[in-house]
């Protein structure tokens, strides 16, 4: 009975302060005399409780000693020993927060033979640690959780975090909030450290340093060619009008101050399709980036699924991945960019730099590079809007080298989103270039034939199609308008050039403040324009305002009940209007108020 004393003994005393040695002679112990029979049953017993008391007491490294013990002496399932060793060795490098030498172990299980299964069920267990960090706000540990079991399981298969990412795309989206932070605080050199210590395992390549700058500081102090077209210039603050009086707006308002519109040549550019940014030598040209502004932006570029490369802005430099390949293009027109395909963007964003490539300071040599997947309408305005019958180049989602590219602006400060905890940005559009654009558009579609005569249409806009910024009861509202001459459209259905003729022509227009609204640049001059909208004070109240209004027509806001739904943006959520308010919202406008 004495070496059963002995070791229960030894067992009982040990403790923080003498674990290593105890258990070296507990080793020794036990490598002269194995335990068989009951009592080795009993002892893989009392092992598993040392183990399990030692991890309590946050002694990981002994505690897999003792697991590694077990499994010397277990004759029957050694293997499960083993992976619990693994996992209390794994801890304490990930408590201790020694990165290399948890990288270093990890290597050498992966080294040895038949250990496939064990590491497996290894790299689950260290899932829930990776999200525990994750949900306490410690982007590190959470990543270097991800990290070890993507080594340990060789890869992203079969494995997923515990809100469905793959481990890859997890790392990826930890590193660029890190990175992210980095950047704003000065520090991009760290976050590049950051990137280059994880970008293999998220397949991306390298990451250099950029200075951002405007075109038109591009061309100055660089070797380029800028061409104002129109003068940087002051614009009204609209009147926004809702049906029930004034409210309070929480946004912040846009810039009354319109950039100056330009066309701008640089050569041997890099671009990225789907994107805005422009890299050139060890500059990013980007008119939003650089603009006084920018600190309310959240610059999007490189973040947004479909993205072809990374992209993390910091103030005066950004961080951005070389491709892994690249295309190129002797000449071309920047068309492309961020949420191109999207109706909205284009024909605020887009459509306008039209007006500067058909001014003869473009050469008219020049293709339109436009990106790939865009609607049959974006395709139709261009050809309304070009002068110069230019080629149009479709651009794959492949980095694109420009031997020469020719730049124009967005006709206002316009961020995609604002930064988290800052005001919505309610950017206001200069009304001389949505006219100018509105002009061209109607021109040219008389010089076609087109019939653009006054009809006293009553349209009602239809939102059946989408998911978002939904009238919920809008059959009710058809319901309600459509003794009074109102007749429903869905204008994703038409062609572009029917779009315009039916804005035009129609003397009111009730809809969702969506894009479909945007066509209200058609309008004729004293058109009534009813948009409803959820009751966000954030909205973008003032820019509708400034496009709609563009042309002419009187547009009043109605306001909703908010739907919110978990997920959704405040800015997209559905809303109700009761009939009742739409029906003082139509007499409000026939009595021309």
């Amino acid at each position: 009975m004495r070496p059963t004393a002995t070791f229960l003994d030894l067992v009982r005393s040990i403790d923080s302060g003498n674990a290593p040695t105890r258990l070296a002679t507990l080793t020794a112990l036990l490598t002269a005399e194995p335990p068989l029979g009951s009592r080795a049953a009993a002892t893989l017993r009392h092992l598993e409780a040392l183990g399990f008391r030692l991890e309590g007491g946050a002694r990981f490294g002994d505690a897999a000693r003792a697991y590694e013990l077990a499994a010397a002496i277990d004759p029957h399932d050694p293997q499960r020993w083993r992976q619990v060793a693994i996992v209390a060795r794994l801890r304490g490098f990930i408590e201790q927060e020694s990165w290399h030498e948890a990288t270093a172990f990890v290597v050498e299980l992966r080294s040895r033979d038949g250990a496939g299964s064990s590491l497996q069920a290894a790299a689950r267990t260290l899932l829930p640690l990776g999200w525990d960090h994750e949900c306490r706000g410690r982007a590190e540990p959470a990543v270097q959780c991800y990290r070890l079991a993507y080594g340990l399981n060789g890869g992203d298969a079969g494995l997923a975090t515990v809100d469905g990412d793959s481990l890859s795309q997890k790392i990826r989206n930890l590193r660029i909030l890190q990175m992210n932070a980095l950047a704003e605080a000065g520090r991009h050199e760290e976050a590049v450290m950051l990137h280059e210590s994880t970008r293999s395992i998220v397949g991306l390549g390298p990451v250099g340093i950029y200075g951002i700058v405007s075109a038109r500081r591009e061309a100055v102090e660089g070797d380029g060619r800028y061409h104002e077209l129109r003068p940087g210039r002051r614009i009204a603050d609209p009147a926004v009008t809702f049906l029930d009086g004034p409210i309070p707006l929480t946004s912040q308002s846009g810039t009354l101050d319109a950039p100056p519109q330009y066309v701008a040549f640089f050569q041997d550019c890099l671009t990225f399709p789907r994107s805005n940014v422009v890299l050139r030598g060890e500059r990013l040209i980007y008119d939003l980036a650089a603009h006084p502004l920018s600190g309310v932006a959240d610059i999007k570029d490189g973040v947004n699924p479909g993205q072809i490369m990374t992209a993390v802005w910091g103030p005066e430099r950004a961080l951005v991945e070389a491709p892994s390949e690249t295309r190129e293009i002797d000449a071309g027109l920047m068309l492309f960019g961020l949420q191109s395909r999207q109706y909205g963007h284009w024909l605020l964003e887009f459509v306008p730099r039209m007006l500067c490539f058909n001014d003869p300071a473009c050469p008219s040599g020049f293709p339109l590079c436009v990106d790939d997947g865009m609607p049959e309408s974006h395709h139709q305005i261009i050809a309304l809007m070009d002068t110069r019958d230019r080629p149009i180049v479709t651009l794959p989602p492949v980095a694109t080298r420009f031997r020469e590219l020719g730049l124009a602006p967005v006709p206002a400060f316009f961020p995609f989103d604002t930064r988290p905890g800052l005001p919505i940005y309610d950017a206001i559009w200069p009304q001389d270039i949505l006219a100018a654009v509105r002009d061209r558009i109607l021109q040219r579609l008389a010089a076609d034939g087109v019939d653009l005569r006054r009809t006293g249409r009553r349209i009602i806009l239809s939102r059946r199609g989408f998911t978002q910024r939904q009238l919920v009861n809008e059959a009710e509202i058809v319901e309600t308008l459509q003794p009074h001459g109102f007749e429903i459209v869905q204008p994703e259905h038409l062609t572009f050039a029917e779009q315009v003729q039916m804005y035009h022509g129609a003397d009111i227009i009730v809809g969702s403040a969506s894009s479909a609204l945007i066509n209200c640049i058609f309008c004729r001059p004293g058109a009534r324009v009813v948009a409803l909208a959820h009751e966000s004070p954030e909205f973008y109240f003032r820019g509708f305002t400034s496009f709609v209004e563009s042309s002419g027509a009187h547009l009043l806001f109605v306001r909703g009940t908010t739907l919110q739904a978990e997920g959704i943006h405040p800015m997209h959520a559905n809303y109700r209007v009761t009939p009742a308010t739409m029906r003082r919202a139509l007499e409000a406008v026939m009595a021309g108020r």
